[in-house]
């Protein structure tokens, strides 16, 4: 079953990009169609049928390569559940799945845009199927 749901507001609550010199950012340039996302979602519940669901994206150079760079953003979200007692199993797929389906498009954007003015040009974040990780997690 879906919960109803309102988004209250949204917020950067932090936000990191670490370059460590100009060597590191030509070596990270060349190689940021390599650099991994992460994602991990931590939620909270508040007063009044309230959530604020925090959304870390980790964008960063798994290799051992000591020029490189790192970026993640913590982008909250506080939302009003407007059903009574929504099941617990609900509830998980609307803060891991729906909500972050609406949600993702806005962080990818801000993290694109605050990289390419940082230096990367033509930086790109892939695209999260948030159903395929839903569903892995589910199994």
């Amino acid at each position: 079953m879906n919960i109803n749901y309102k988004i209250i507001l949204n917020y950067i609550k932090d936000i990191s990009l670490e370059i460590p010199g100009a060597d590191a950012l030509i070596v990270s340039r060349e190689n940021i169609s390599k650099y991994l996302t992460d994602i991990q979602i931590s939620s909270k519940v508040m007063k009044n049928n309230t959530m604020e669901i925090d959304t870390k994206v980790i964008y960063y150079d798994k290799t051992k390569n000591k020029k490189k760079s790192h970026f993640e953003i913590i982008y909250s979200t506080v939302i009003k559940i407007e059903d009574n007692k929504p099941a617990e199993k609900d509830l998980k797929k609307l803060i891991l799945n729906d909500l972050q389906i609406e949600i993702f498009p806005q962080i990818k954007q801000i993290s694109e845009n605050i990289l390419k003015m940082s230096g990367f040009p033509k930086v790109e974040l892939k695209n999260i199927d948030f159903n395929k990780l839903y569903n892995q997690k589910l199994s």
